[in-house]
């Protein structure tokens, strides 16, 4: 049996979106809709992808994805994710902690906050059903 992990992911990885390619060539598969607690923030890089931070303050929850991967997947995935992304762990609404894309700091500066928006579906329109 393949060791997988579950991978939180809340831009263009997501189904019907533009990376999503990348996550079932990996081996990826979708597991449910959920969202962060309420402490992140988001920006648009570019209105090509979005950036997710942790934050204390300020923050909401933001819609995301959850997928299963195989272990051996993860490190093709992260290599095929725009510069300044990175995999740490995100906390969701529930409590409970996994892994997730996340954006390095350096990446949102001068960008498009679109935290109020709540997610990348919800800024850019793109909704999947």
């Amino acid at each position: 049996m393949t060791a997988t992990t579950l991978l939180a992911v809340n831009g263009t990885l997501m189904r019907g979106l533009e990376l999503n390619v990348n996550m079932t060539r990996a081996g990826g598969s979708f597991v449910r809709e959920d969202k962060t607690d309420a402490h992140y923030r988001i920006w648009s890089i570019n209105d090509r992808h979005p950036g997710m931070i942790r934050v204390e303050e300020g923050g909401v929850c933001v819609a995301l994805e959850i997928w299963q991967l195989p272990n051996a997947s993860l490190a093709e995935l992260l290599l095929s994710e725009p510069a300044g992304l990175s995999i740490g762990k995100i906390r969701l609404a529930d409590g409970t902690q996994m892994l997730g894309v996340l954006a390095e700091p350096w990446l949102v500066e001068g960008q498009k906050e679109i935290t109020a928006h709540g997610g990348w579906r919800q800024y850019t329109g793109h909704f999947y059903s």
